[in-house]
C-alpha cells in the first residue's frame, strides 16, 4: 500500500473506479464513497471502532463491496497548520494499514469538515440525536467531496494542456 498525493492518484485512476472518504475518530470511522464518475460523495454507515485488526478487516470488507480503489483520509491538522496528536494517530493508522492492503491512501486536510457537516445537518433539520449518529459519515463526505472537486479540477487542467 502506498500513500499518494491527490495528483499522483489522479494519474493512476481509471474511469469507473470509485474512491472512499474516511473520517477517522477515536470511537468511530466515518465513511463515504464516490459514484463511478467520481463527481459525488455519498455517506455510508459509520463503523464503530473496536480493535485495529477488526477495524481493518471491516474497512477492507467495505472497500471490496464498494470496489474502492483508493481511500481519501482526513488529516486533522490544527487550525494553525501544526500537527497534533490526532495527526500522528491518523498517520499511524495508515502505516498499520500498509501491512493489510495495497489500496493507496491520500491525506486530505480536514479542517472544518466536521463543522461544515454539522451545519448542513442542522440546516436539514436533523435532530441532535440523529446528528450525533451521522456526523462522522457526513464529515467523511465533505472530505471526499473536496478531493473529488480537486480531481475534477486536475482533469480540466490536464485537458487544457
Amino acid at each position: 500500500m502506498a500513500t499518494l498525493t491527490l495528483e499522483d492518484l489522479a494519474q493512476s485512476l481509471l474511469p469507473g473506479q470509485p474512491i472512499a472518504g474516511l473520517d477517522l475518530g477515536t470511537k468511530t470511522i466515518g465513511l463515504s464513497v464516490s459514484d463511478l464518475g467520481r463527481r459525488l460523495a455519498t455517506p455510508r454507515p459509520v463503523l464503530k471502532r473496536v480493535k485495529f485488526t477488526q477495524d481493518a478487516e471491516t474497512l477492507l470488507a467495505f472497500a471490496a463491496k464498494e470496489r474502492v480503489v483508493a481511500f481519501v483520509i482526513g488529516l486533522p491538522v490544527n487550525m494553525d497548520g501544526s500537527a497534533g496528536p490526532r495527526v500522528q494517530a491518523t498517520r499511524a493508522f495508515v502505516r498499520s494499514m500498509s501491512d493489510k492492503t495495497d489500496i493507496p491512501f491520500v491525506f486530505w486536510d480536514e479542517r472544518l469538515s466536521t463543522v461544515a457537516a454539522e451545519r448542513t445537518l442542522i440546516e436539514m433539520d436533523v435532530s441532535r440525536r440523529k446528528r450525533a449518529e451521522r456526523i462522522d459519515s457526513a464529515a467523511a463526505s465533505f472530505i471526499l467531496q473536496g478531493a473529488l472537486d480537486r480531481l475534477s479540477s486536475l482533469a480540466r487542467e490536464a485537458a487544457g494542456d
